[in-house]
């Protein structure tokens, strides 16, 4: 039986990797730190499939390096870190895991919004380091968050879990989007708003939007100026779609009450004064990072491996005008 010659950039979960050891040789790059360009250019050379991670920038030179590696598999939802274009100019498919962090990714954000919302890694900091004293009326206090307007910034599969969460709370939903979503509405009883209005009207507004040409800096100073002096906002999403040293004089100045971030403009690395901020919550991209969803990640990046190497179409293939029967 033929065996597949498959590179994966970072360690996963392990049942996805003996799922793929089953039926591929499999070198894993276990260092634990993201590979550098010359050694990505190296490392993909003569191999079958490639299953890359978002911090690997899959471009032309990647692609050409990898000559006659069939696809693509990434371990995530977004593949802004890929050129699909140049993929599919080369006849080679490009695959996500869609879906299956979801719920995930909404827990998460819902857990920054309480973090930032309730000051609870303040006030753990303030415990931890002896500063406690007892009880008091004025001792960190925060926001409600029942009863109030919460913004939401894209009405896809992970901005609708998060506004399903809402209702629990008896909040008022808005959000905007491209274009209303009678779904969306139907299920979290959301009102379709401009941005403008969401920003100037919601007291925790949460950004699910993909990155794109049109979300890159969608939120920076101008946007940050139109929101309350009481708001808090949170990014889930990816770091680009917020203008990030915009975000830090906001949050220095007080213009904004709080922010929640799992993703950062150029990350690992923060902007200047950001990590100085007691009003931001910081998180190292974890969204997603639960036993379950990170297994289930990988399983189905394997999935979309195996069916390519079987010459079928990759059931998460974003590129299938490549696929050849």
């Amino acid at each position: 039986m033929i065996r597949w010659k498959v590179y994966v950039t970072n360690e996963i979960p392990e049942p996805a990797l003996d799922m793929l050891a089953e039926y591929c040789d499999i070198e894993v790059n276990r260092t634990g730190q993201v590979l550098t360009k010359p050694q990505l250019l190296q490392k993909v050379k003569n191999r079958d499939a490639v299953l890359s991670l978002l911090t690997d920038p899959i471009d032309a030179e990647v692609m050409d390096a990898a000559k006659g590696t069939k696809i693509f598999a990434n371990y995530a939802v977004g593949y802004n870190n890929i050129d699909i274009p140049s993929a599919t100019e080369r006849g080679i498919m490009v695959s996500n895991t869609p879906g299956v962090l979801t719920d995930t990714t909404a827990e998460m954000t819902w857990a920054l919004l309480f973090s930032v919302a309730r000051r609870v890694v303040e006030s753990d900091k303030y415990t931890r380091t002896g500063q406690f004293q007892g009880w008091g009326p004025m001792l960190f206090l925060g926001q409600d968050i029942f009863h109030k307007t919460i913004g939401i910034i894209g009405a896809g599969r992970i901005g609708l879990s998060f506004a399903k969460r809402a209702k629990a709370f008896d909040m008022t939903v808005l959000y905007t989007s491209t274009s209303p979503n009678p779904q969306f509405e139907k299920e979290t009883g959301g009102s379709y708003v401009s941005l403008e209005m969401l920003l100037q009207t919601s007291d925790f507004v949460s950004i699910h939007t993909p990155l794109l040409p049109t979300t890159f800096h969608l939120i920076g100073e101008k946007e940050l100026k139109l929101m309350k002096t009481t708001a808090v906002l949170i990014n889930t999403s990816r770091g680009p779609i917020v203008d990030e040293l915009a975000l830090a004089k906001a949050l220095q100045s007080g213009e904004i009450w709080g922010a929640g971030l799992d993703v950062y403009e150029f990350e690992p690395e923060l902007v200047e004064g950001l990590k100085e901020l007691d009003n931001a919550v910081l998180c190292s991209h974890i969204a997603s990072a639960t036993i379950d969803t990170r297994t289930k990640m990988g399983t189905i990046a394997v999935s979309n491996i195996l069916a390519a190497m079987r010459g079928e179409l990759p059931p998460n293939c974003l590129n299938p005008e490549v696929y050849k029967t």
